[in-house]
């Protein structure tokens, strides 16, 4: 699976070590170094995955993922980043990323994950799964609660699709890394947090008395699961 991608990297070492390897492996790559000129491309030119440097020059790379999302709400942003502190990865991720990448970065690491999110992001395109009010359709890569779309990010709607696909079963985080992310998914798993945290707040302002939507239940020590009510059956 190959894709249109857009790296901004203001490093020319790995720029053009990135750049190159992608393209050797039929990927149409986008290089800029600075944020403002990565946000004018974004404007103007649809990409399936941006690959982010934090650290630039210009712009700090949290702001530039905010107005990223804001754009391209389709788009896989993966982060790539020397910030190792918790804290720096979750406001990374609530600012719009699904995924991210310490540095030095490995190449394989890095290629695996490319091809990871692009293999995930084209849909399968199988089977529309209602559970109560909430309809995941996985050939439109659409989640409805009662008829109104929820807004989702990409690895949003990987994780409820994964979620909705075994209802009432407990997934461990592994199988939910492993499926949703990467089966060779290296560091700490505190993304799958911040996106079930996502997940929970807008599946939750679609709640009502009168709209029957499941709830992402922790269950401790293992993972997550998606709820129903008896009368959801």
């Amino acid at each position: 699976m190959t894709g249109h991608l857009l790296l901004i990297e203001d490093d020319l070492t790995i720029g053009e070590v990135l750049t190159s390897s992608l393209r050797v492996r039929g990927h149409e790559v986008v290089w800029e170094r600075f944020g403002e000129k990565g946000l004018a491309q974004a404007s103007v030119t649809p990409f399936d995955l941006v690959l982010l440097d934090l650290g630039l020059p210009d712009i700090d790379g949290i702001e530039v993922c905010r107005q990223l999302r804001h754009a391209q709400p389709a788009c896989v942003i993966v982060m790539l980043t020397a910030r190792s502190a918790e804290m720096d990865v979750v406001v990374g991720l609530d600012a719009g990323a699904d995924d991210y990448l310490f540095k030095p970065v490995r190449l394989s690491e890095l290629l695996a994950r490319v091809r990871a999110h692009l293999r995930r992001n084209e849909g399968p395109g199988r089977s529309v799964r209602p559970v109560g009010d909430l309809v995941v359709d996985l050939s439109r890569r659409r989640a409805t609660v009662a008829g109104r779309e929820l807004q989702l990010r990409p690895k949003e709607f990987d994780l409820l699709a994964r979620l909705a696909a075994e209802p009432a079963a407990a997934l461990s985080r592994k199988t939910l890394m492993t499926d949703v992310w990467d089966e060779h998914w290296f560091g700490p798993t505190k993304t799958l947090d911040v996106h079930i945290a996502a997940l929970r707040r807008k599946m939750g302002r679609a709640a009502s008395a009168a709209v029957r939507v499941p709830k992402i239940v922790t269950v401790r020590g293992h993972g997550y699961m998606l709820e129903i009510s008896p009368c959801e059956g």
